[in-house]
């Protein structure tokens, strides 16, 4: 992919007519000759990208006693292990929370404590602490630094329908960065799908709120 076609794609994006909110860029990628019924042939990864994404994510700590006082200050939200138990009484509230966040970060010796408590709720959604994201964390861990690098990361998923869609930027974005960033996902994916560019039909930028513009 060359920088040009993503900056003549970024100059198609800001034609369009502004909204009255700061809009995400989405990149769009309709992938191909896939059985994503095979597992192998499933696209499941995180990318820590080369440039801020435009977005604030959202970051939630399941942990115990050691961990505590660093997810207090460190962290959007947290819940303690002594807490658990009222979230496993009440679904709802655990519904709640699983759309309260981004991304959960638990804390390593308490994992099976965490999967039986969050688990029916968090599993279906995809919001279970991963340990491909760094999410799963020893009880000395530097919740801050954490923290940090999930603001850069992000999650290339295919898993039911042969398309990836993840921000790239905003539209006050440098166009630099959101180039930096749609070639480390474009190229991350080169080098995972199992015939490369073969795999890929399409590729797209899209406002939140606007029509998508063609990048491949």
């Amino acid at each position: 992919m060359e920088d040009k076609q993503i900056i003549d794609s970024l100059k198609g994006l800001k034609e369009g007519p502004k909204k009255k909110f700061k809009q995400t860029i989405d990149l769009i990628i309709n992938l191909k000759n896939l059985d994503l019924k095979k597992p192998d042939e499933q696209v499941d990864t995180f990318l820590l990208l080369p440039r801020p994404k435009g977005k604030k994510t959202r970051v939630c700590a399941l942990v115990g006693p050691e961990l505590l006082d660093q997810a207090k200050k460190s962290m959007d939200s947290f819940v303690a292990q002594s807490d658990f138990e009222n979230f496993q009484k009440n679904k709802g509230k655990a519904k709640n929370l699983a759309e309260s966040a981004d991304f959960f970060v638990a804390q390593a010796n308490i994992m099976p404590k965490i999967a039986t408590t969050f688990g029916r709720v968090f599993g279906p959604r995809g919001k279970m602490p991963n340990p491909k994201a760094g999410c799963i964390v020893a009880p000395n861990a530097n919740l801050e630094a954490v923290n940090e690098k999930l603001q850069s990361t992000v999650r290339l998923l295919a898993k039911k329908q042969l398309i990836i869609q993840t921000i790239v930027g905003n539209e006050e974005s440098p166009d630099e960065d959101v180039k930096e960033n749609v070639k480390a996902i474009y190229n991350s994916l080169m080098h995972s799908l199992p015939q490369g560019n073969n795999n890929i039909k399409s590729v797209y930028l899209k406002y939140t709120m606007g029509k998508p513009v063609k990048l491949v």
